[in-house]
């Protein structure tokens, strides 16, 4: 199992970015996956999370109207759209397979995790 982040980067207050995470190893299409953050000294959080059939379940409270989360199934590719970025965004971004039951925002209800990758945002 793989599932390998990228697309982060150091960016200005009111950017836009996109991560993407691929996955392999596991039935990417039939999987709900999840994206989550964590910063220094703070709990890891859910961004969003989204069904195996592209209907996004679940988005952070903070980030609700500002991030969109989709997949392309036939790349075994997960998406994160973030615009209007802010200092608060700043943390290291996860993508991660939920493992089909509890709640959606807990992160020990995710069986695969990726290393992460780091969105700094500067004001």
């Amino acid at each position: 199992v793989q599932l390998v982040e990228s697309g982060g980067g150091l960016v200005q207050a009111g950017a836009s970015l996109r991560l993407s995470c691929a996955a392999s190893g596991f039935t990417f299409n039939k999987s709900t996956m999840g994206w989550f953050r964590q910063a220094p000294g703070k709990e890891r959080e859910l961004v969003a999370a989204t069904t195996w059939y592209d209907v996004p379940v679940a988005y952070g409270d903070s980030v609700q109207g500002r991030f969109a989360i989709s997949r392309d199934n036939a790349k075994n590719t997960l998406y994160l759209q973030m615009s209007n970025l802010n200092p608060d965004d700043t943390a290291v971004y996860y993508c991660a397979r939920y493992s089909s039951s509890g709640s959606y925002y807990r992160s020990e209800n995710y069986n695969y995790w990726g290393q992460g990758t780091q969105v700094t945002v500067s004001s």
